[in-house]
């Protein structure tokens, strides 16, 4: 039975026992199944749920943008009296923008990259015939103003590979919010922000939906996002609606298991107990580790320096996960890369086990490379699409010596290993889901038998509950192998959860470290602070916690 709700006069958007068909083959007959909410005038409704639940193709369904080959086959979408599901492409397009907006979750792929900021935005008023071109331009200012840019006047003229990933979400914020829509949907904007650049443009959209009487649609799979601004909640999962109801009570008494799963998947605020870790001689030091990046500027533009790195010192033992904590540009991914040795420092010592890495060079190099191996943020952009998974893991080992034969089997091994099983050898990236990619990526790293690995962001862009399950098996893996972990991450209270030690970064150099325990309970620092502050949902947590 589908779950539905009681029309009135407020509502805005009314979805009433929709079901969308995916096309043959696919993993499912129906991406929605009898879905019906209602989203009411002047309020946030967030649609929660795991990748593959059904919440953006609902909303895409909305906006008149599902991918080809998929197609609502049942139901209705009423806006202002009607049925979005009947309308033409060019009517689609009438309304889009005009009555509503949407935001999505990655502004680089929405945003035109050889179109200036403010073109993009004046292209929205062009499209619909509104404002001469000067008056386009100013009123691009205005909105540039009103969503927090710093410096908009210099912001209107910039691309957008000119301005940080924040700053491209607000842009975004701007083109939707242009023509002064009715609804806005925001689809996952702020997943792989730093928390305080999430907590930002959380504050941001509450404010203007607050100060415009919009209505907005969250998608998430976050409940500390909706614990932030939700008024009510959709929970979704496998297609069809679980739970649905007000934000407080299914916060405070979830009544379905699935609902209780993803509030329980939220990395808690307690810390785990203290491990001791080896006293002996450290695994790695890093002893005063400086890089400076150089742009040589051209014509009427300044040549840019930027610190990364500044007299960075840190130690890392055996068996220990030292958690690297900042936002971006605070230099903790180029820290790892130059762990690594995909970025060379231009000064200072990275000792591992007394070998000074930063020293080495060519065969040298690559004879003590095998020892340190790296999880990236993202593992498609990491794998060949056209190399299958199996491969793409046994290439290490194979230009190390390692038989090819001999290789695959260890592939498949290591695959069984992360909870994949040895078959997806013959299994392409793009067959698997993101958690499952990581995985694969966690495997490649273990390959060629490391003694410390770098996890880079490795969980920042997965669902909460596939992130909780990345992380044990990162620990479990840890203990079993005997492997120090740098674990690089914007989140403070993910890095609690599994590291012995957080060194905290700004700007490039360590502004606080200490055990996980005394940062993330007692922190000193008011930078550390503001991280803290910043996770969406603690203020909820700590309440429920106290």
């Amino acid at each position: 039975m589908p779950i539905t709700e009681n029309q009135s006069a407020d509502t805005v958007l009314s979805i009433r026992d929709l079901n969308i068909a995916l096309p043959k083959g696919a993993d499912r007959a129906l991406a929605v199944e009898d879905v019906s909410y209602e989203v009411k005038r002047g309020e946030i409704m967030c649609v929660v749920g795991e990748s593959g639940s059904g919440k953006s193709m609902a909303a895409n369904a909305v906006m008149g943008l599902l991918p080809k080959g998929v197609r609502a086959t049942q139901g209705e979408i009423v806006f202002e009296g009607q049925n979005l599901l009947t309308l033409s492409e060019k009517q689609h397009r009438a309304l889009r923008g005009l009555k509503i907006g949407m935001i999505f979750q990655e502004p680089m792929t929405a945003l035109n990259p050889l179109m200036r900021v403010g073109a993009q935005i004046a292209e929205v008023f062009e499209a619909h015939g509104q404002l001469t071109p000067k008056e386009r331009h100013a009123r691009a200012l205005e909105l540039l103003i009103e969503v927090g840019i710093p410096q908009p006047e210099k912001a209107i003229r910039a691309y957008p590979f000119e301005l940080s990933g924040g700053q491209r979400q607000r842009v975004m914020i701007a083109m939707a919010l242009a023509l002064e829509p009715v609804l806005l949907i925001a689809d996952e904007p702020t997943t792989a922000l730093d928390v305080t650049t999430q907590a930002q443009i959380l504050e941001l959209i509450r404010d203007l939906q607050q100060r415009r009487g919009m209505s907005v649609m969250f998608i998430t799979h976050d409940f500390g996002v909706v614990a932030e601004i939700a008024n009510r909640v959709c929970v979704m999962r496998h297609g069809k609606i679980v739970e649905l109801g007000d934000a407080k009570p299914v916060l405070e008494n979830p009544q379905d298991a699935y609902t209780q799963a993803l509030i329980a998947a939220i990395p808690s605020n307690a810390v785990p107990p203290h491990r001791e870790t080896s006293q002996v001689a450290p695994l790695l030091e890093i002893k005063q580790l400086n890089k400076v990046f150089r742009s040589r500027g051209g014509f009427l533009k300044p040549s840019r320096e930027v610190r990364a790195l500044e007299d960075v010192s840190l130690t890392l033992a055996r068996g220990e996960t030292v958690g690297i904590v900042g936002e971006s540009g605070s230099g903790k991914s180029t820290l790892g890369r130059c762990v690594v040795r995909l970025e060379h420092p231009d000064s200072g010592e990275l000792l591992l086990d007394g070998v000074n890495l930063s020293q080495l060079k060519g065969d040298a190099l690559r004879r003590e490379r095998h020892r340190v191996q790296m999880i990236f943020q993202d593992p498609y952009a990491s794998l060949n699409p056209r190399t299958k998974v199996g491969m793409a893991i046994a290439q290490g080992p194979i230009a190390n010596g390692t038989p090819k034969a001999a290789a695959l089997k260890q592939a498949g091994e290591l695959l069984d290993m992360v909870g994949l099983g040895a078959s997806a050898v013959e299994r392409f990236p793009h067959e698997f889901s993101g958690g499952q990619r990581q995985r694969i990526g966690i495997a490649r790293a273990l390959a060629l038998n490391p003694e410390l690995i770098v996890a880079d962001e490795a969980v920042s862009a997965l669902d909460v509950s596939i992130q909780a399950q990345v992380l044990e098996l990162l620990e479990e893996l840890k203990q079993r192998l005997s492997l120090s972990l740098l674990f690089i991450t914007h989140d403070l209270r993910v890095a609690a959860q599994v590291c012995d030690r957080i060194v905290v970064m700004q700007h490039g150099r360590i502004v606080e470290q200490g055990s996980a325990e005394q940062i993330f309970l007692a922190p000193r620092e008011a930078y550390t602070q503001d991280l803290l502050r910043a996770i969406p949902g603690r203020e909820a947590s700590v309440a429920a916690t106290a």
